[in-house]
């Protein structure tokens, strides 16, 4: 559980939008260039919109074009000449054109870039090149010409914690079930046997679900699928009906008649259905029926249900599982409050966008282009998010928020003992953990997801420390029904 909230972005792009441009920014190359200054212009052209045009004249990149004409001539290689020596007037006609447009373009980026640095313009994204029929770029006639790009501007925006309305709520633990929870941990840490018939709640049922109609007539390329389930799963009413079956029995079942219902949204989920499909019908088919003998409470299932403790008693048992509820308990409320704040701080922060500049900038990615149909459909879904990403930066840059290598490194530590259970099997040996942890540090991947929940935490932290939430008592029943409620 925990807040679904879309990443922040970092520098100038608030979605991962890959592949947007070709044209503009590139990596400048041909190190020692020397240029002259170009001109750039900038207009208002929208709510947050401004076109940026760069001029230039012949006199700005002539001198480095001839100079990169002689370099291609120093190299080139045709039959009939030794290298390096072909004549000026062929290299020009072979390569002059391409060498030419390469140099007008890498000075417009250039000074597109230097303008955007110096000026400390807070752009989405990258600008957009504006096309002009006008700008034809011909060798054999070199001139001034004026390269125009729109940028959508990000927007001035003003947080204040101290008015959200939150309630952080305290999960009663006084009426928690320790007994259900040791039983389990017996369960789980009991011997599996395999009797010949189903004789209790606690018999488990491996089952194939094969889709029927009302009549159980097995439906033609209907659904198939196996399933391990509890007769516990099962409703009072139906319960009756599996008492006594073995390997290979056939049992006719409705499947909102036959499971609770925490158990039926499950078993829909398991089978691809929507809750619409509740009524359809199957036979199960029982492949093997099984039984788990709890484990004895003893020392040595106090070794294994709590590994790396000094339990040794029952009395001492319940007591950790009942910290380790409320432990529980607590990181859900927290998360709850997050969710909060995210809603407070998407509600109430006030922030207007270039949208018109933002539908343009969508449609523009080549590799997954869309219709402006589809842009339209989805701009909601993306305001929000660049609305999230813009209040993320802030707080981050506001606060001096920071993630560093080492916190990374943590992080997956971290989640290399969750993935065994939280525990440290090598004791004090931590250099096991520390290879695996440099080995993630070089998956870019998880090195951006690890940045993006870092500095989440952090930013919910202190929001956590600022905001004014009124606390109250709640029981985990009434809490869990908020949580489906305000499910998003």
């Amino acid at each position: 559980m925990g807040v679904r909230v879309p990443p922040p972005a970092q520098t100038n792009c608030p979605l991962p939008l890959k592949g947007q441009f070709y044209l503009l920014i590139t990596p400048l190359r041909g190190g020692g260039s020397i240029y002259k200054m170009a001109t750039v212009t900038r207009e208002n052209i929208g709510l947050l919109n401004d076109k940026l045009t760069v001029r230039i004249s012949k006199e700005d990149y002539l001198q480095n074009f001839e100079t990169s004409l002689k370099k291609q001539a120093q190299k080139a290689s045709m039959p009939g000449f030794r290298k390096g020596m072909v004549p000026a007037g062929l290299i020009k006609k072979m390569y002059g054109q391409s060498v030419f447009t390469e140099e007008v373009i890498r000075l417009a980026e250039k000074q597109l870039v230097d303008y955007l640095t110096t000026e400390k313009l807070d752009i989405f994204a990258q600008p957009l090149p504006l096309e002009s029929d006008s700008l034809k770029l011909d060798v054999n006639n070199p001139t001034d010409y004026d390269f125009a790009f729109e940028v959508g501007l990000k927007p001035t925006i003003t947080i204040d914690a101290s008015k959200f309305n939150v309630v952080r709520y305290v999960i009663n633990v006084e009426n928690i079930s320790v007994e259900d929870e040791l039983d389990r941990l017996r369960t789980r840490n009991g011997k599996m046997t395999e009797p010949e018939t189903v004789t209790s709640d606690d018999n488990v049922l491996n089952v194939l679900f094969t889709e029927t109609d009302e009549n159980g007539i097995v439906v033609e390329n209907g659904i198939t699928k196996t399933n391990s389930l509890l007769v516990k799963y099962f409703t009072e009413t139906f319960k009756p009906n599996l008492l006594g079956k073995k390997n290979e029995d056939v049992i006719a079942l409705q499947l909102d008649k036959a499971f609770q219902e925490k158990e039926l949204d499950y078993i829909l989920q398991d089978l691809g259905l929507e809750k619409t499909n509740a009524s359809k019908h199957f036979n199960i088919t029982i492949t093997k029926v099984g039984y788990v003998e709890k484990a004895d409470l003893n020392e040595e299932f106090f070794l294994a249900a709590f590994p790396n403790s000094e339990i040794k008693t029952l009395e001492e048992a319940k007591a950790a599982i009942k910290e380790a509820i409320a432990t529980g308990y607590a990181a859900q409320s927290r998360n709850q409050l997050h969710d909060q704040l995210y809603h407070q701080l998407i509600d109430n922060t006030a922030t207007e966008f270039p949208e018109a500049f933002l539908k343009r900038f969508l449609q523009s990615d080549r590799e997954h282009p869309k219709t402006a149909a589809e842009v339209e459909a989805e701009l909601p879904s993306y305001l929000t998010a660049y609305k999230w990403s813009l209040i993320i930066n802030k707080i981050t840059k506001d606060n001096n928020l920071r993630v560093m290598p080492e916190d990374i490194k943590a992080l997956a530590k971290n989640q290399l003992f969750s993935y065994m259970g939280g525990m440290n099997m090598m004791g004090e040996n931590q250099q096991w953990a520390d290879d695996y942890a440099n080995r993630m540090m070089n998956d870019k991947k998880f090195v951006d997801e690890a940045y993006h929940n870092i500095i989440n935490d952090q930013v919910f932290s202190l929001l956590e420390s600022q905001v004014n939430a009124n606390e109250e008592s709640i029981s985990y029943d009434d809490f869990a029904k908020k949580l489906h409620h305000h499910h998003h």
